[in-house]
């Protein structure tokens, strides 16, 4: 059966696409789409076009499994081309989405009708590539410069109103309407000449505009090759003809196409999709009904945890120990979701609802009808054991507990229970409310369904979740230790926190090590006692230098929390140096390189050794998404094929006597110097 089918109605030509599950522009409806174009030309009774989908969708955009195989004729450029050509009025009727070749679609037609659902997008920039079918061109055209430029190199999603009111969308129609409003808009163009199509529409704009853009975006855009190249053929539309303005266009997509940044983004975006198979567990495991959440803990985490559900409609118990706690507690969820409020992603309304569904209770008792309850308290093993032995006591047999917890064994919170096999880990990441990722922990008896229902709760959340094994620290955590000891290593021998914080910001993280210690807290992991020094963290915490919470960590800060070298913090360093017996000296920024970025692959390939991460790519995922690592470099297993496993492996052998004598060299990653493998095909 074809993906493409057409009909006659009355003189006007349906064509509808049906190619599940989001009518990718795959090869075959290209050909659809053009056979389409060509009936419509020749038949004379013809007198105009819609053309829909069928399914969820309109075009949602390219078929992106094509992209490592050899190019099909036609190609999309060639489609938007004959659809804009075509001598009869060409309706779009768009539903779902119109993403990226299918947005580029929509705009080569001659009209555009939606329904209040639908959205409009040009995503490409997430992928590290620009429009490759006249997005570049078309858009400013249609819709203005300052339009295009936010909807090309930012990738968000216009909603069908705000699609109307910018010129992208003609006419709203009714959202069970639409194809029958689409055939009447089309009867009533059909006559109208001339046809108003995009390529001959006027464009212009200051030239002025472009570099405020740029710099209104610096700090988006770091480090990112695509926004700019999209600046730059948006430029090229207001100074060149059409057909060149294509050209340049086409040259960019090209570039973008073939570089290392766009490799691996396009990497991190199947590794997401990816990442959500769980190897080793059959198809037909159901996953277990949720309908109603426990959290345990109204601290930071809890609180973030719960707002999680609450967005989504699903109703939470929240338990704590002490009246004042808990009402604190529920008192930042309000403030939180009212701060969203306030950048207009919710509504007081919907801050009402989503409040209504939070039950707070100090009795741990009242869980006991959740289906999932989350254990979010201080991070100690006796303090979470004590947790889940009462939690087996009152929680339903049908329960799933789950701890937060980052780093300690699931194995051992589920052994004090009498359902092991109902026991995992959830360990969300700060802000739990905005963080994507979700560290899904298997333990060694978790059973597959409880598996595949964390799985689930993940999608329901909006969580992108990452399968690991259970090991001290799961596989972000576990990875994120050998830097953070070597970052502190690296004070003692000479470098500065700011030297340190900078290699890393320059190879594109959002912070570095110290400041990333000083905005989550150096008290983090800290032992309490305040006579007890045995490395700079202690002495800062036995100081009050808690971080940006008390205007002092590894930095000095300010009322606003701007950071400032601290003399005193270069003073307990030098304690420790001449404790040390070091004498100081001056560290290269590619020494730090080697000394904090490889002994993360390293750990990686450690990890995969032992069958925590399920594949290299989960290990990517957890990293751009839980640690900042920057996307363009595709996480650091993808970084290490960039880079080739043998260089990866010289600079640890370099360094390996830095490192003492726990390090251990990955097998695999030997393997892979040696062979010149790669851990992502």
């Amino acid at each position: 059966m074809s993906v493409i089918s057409f009909r006659k109605q009355d003189g006007i030509l349906i064509v509808t696409s049906n190619n599940p599950p989001v009518n990718a522009l795959s090869a075959p409806v290209r050909q659809g789409l053009m056979e389409a174009m060509a009936e419509a030309s020749r038949d004379d009774t013809v007198k105009a076009v819609v053309i829909r989908c069928d399914g969820s969708t309109f075009f949602a955009g390219a078929d992106l499994t094509e992209f490592t195989k050899p190019p099909i004729e036609p190609l999309l450029p060639a489609v938007v081309e004959a659809i804009e050509a075509c001598p009869k009025p060409v309706v779009a009727a768009v539903h779902g989405t119109a993403l990226g070749g299918g947005c580029e679609i929509a705009i080569g037609c001659h009209y555009r009708i939606a329904v209040p659902s639908a959205a409009f997008g040009a995503p490409e920039v997430k992928l590290g590539l620009c429009p490759g079918a006249s997005g570049t061109q078309r858009l400013p055209r249609l819709i203005g410069v300052e339009a295009a430029l936010e909807m090309t190199t930012k990738g968000d999603n216009v909603p069908a109103r705000k699609a109307r009111e910018i010129g992208l969308v003609d006419r709203i129609s009714g959202e069970e309407t639409l194809t029958e409003e689409a055939i009447a808009f089309a009867r009533e163009v059909a006559n109208m000449r001339p046809i108003p199509r995009t390529s001959e529409k006027p464009v212009g704009a200051d030239p002025a505009i472009f570099d405020a853009f740029r710099q209104a975006n610096a700090k988006r855009f770091k480090g990112l090759e695509a926004p700019e190249e999209i600046i730059r053929c948006i430029e090229a539309a207001t100074r060149l003809p059409f057909a060149e303005g294509l050209e340049r266009e086409r040259q960019g997509f090209i570039k973008l196409f073939f570089s290392p940044q766009s490799a691996a983004q396009r990497h991190i975006f199947f590794a997401q999709r990816k990442a959500s198979h769980i190897e080793g567990i059959a198809e037909d495991v159901k996953p277990r009904e949720i309908r109603k959440i426990g959290v345990v803990g109204a601290g930071t985490m809890g609180g973030g945890i719960s707002m999680n559900f609450l967005s989504a409609g699903i109703p939470v118990t929240i338990v704590e120990q002490q009246a004042e706690a808990l009402e604190r507690g529920i008192g930042v969820v309000r403030k939180n979701f009212e701060a969203s409020a306030a950048k207009g992603r919710m509504t007081a309304r919907q801050i009402e609802a989503a409040m209504g569904l939070l039950t707070p209770t100090l009795e741990l008792e009242d869980l006991a009808d959740c289906d999932l309850i989350i254990e979010a308290v201080f991070e100690n093993m006796e303090v979470k054991k004590d947790v889940f032995r009462r939690l087996d006591g009152i929680a339903k047999p049908s329960a799933i507990l789950a701890s937060n917890t980052s780093y300690l064994s699931i194995d051992e919170i589920a052994g004090v229970t009498g359902r092991p096999q109902d026991v995992l880990g959830l360990h969300f990441f700060s802000p739990a409310n905005i963080m994507k990722l979700l560290e899904v922990v298997r333990g060694e008896r978790t059973a597959d369904d409880v598996l595949v229902t964390a799985m689930a709760v993940a999608k329901m959340i909006k969580k992108t979740a990452v399968v690991a094994r259970v090991c001290y620290g799961f596989i972000g955590n576990r990875m994120l230790l050998p830097r953070q000891i070597e970052a502190e290593k690296l004070l003692i021998e000479g470098a500065t926190p700011e030297q340190v914080d900078r290699v890393h910001v320059e190879f594109g993280m959002p912070m570095g090590p110290f400041q990333m210690a000083d905005l989550a807290g150096t008290d983090i992991g800290w032992h309490r006692d305040p006579k007890r020094i045995d490395n700079i963290r202690d002495a800062l915490c036995a100081e009050n230098r808690l971080g940006q919470k008390a205007k002092a960590g590894f930095y000095d800060y300010d009322e606003k929390r701007n950071p400032s070298p601290s003399p005193r913090v270069a003073e307990i360093i030098q304690q420790f140096r001449s404790k040390a017996g070091v004498e100081r000296r001056d560290i290269s920024d590619e020494e730090i390189v080697q000394r904090t970025l490889y002994p993360i692959v390293n750990e990686g390939a450690l990890i995969l050794e032992e069958g925590i991460a399920q594949r290299a790519s989960d290990i990517d995922v957890v990293w751009v998404f839980g640690y900042g690592w920057p996307v363009y470099r595709g996480g650091p297993m993808f970084w290490c094929d960039l880079e080739g496993a043998k260089k990866i492996v010289e600079g640890l052998e370099r360094q390996r006597d830095k490192f003492g004598p726990a390090f251990k060299l990955s097998a695999l990653l030997k393997e892979k110097a040696e062979t010149g493998g790669r851990f992502n095909s």
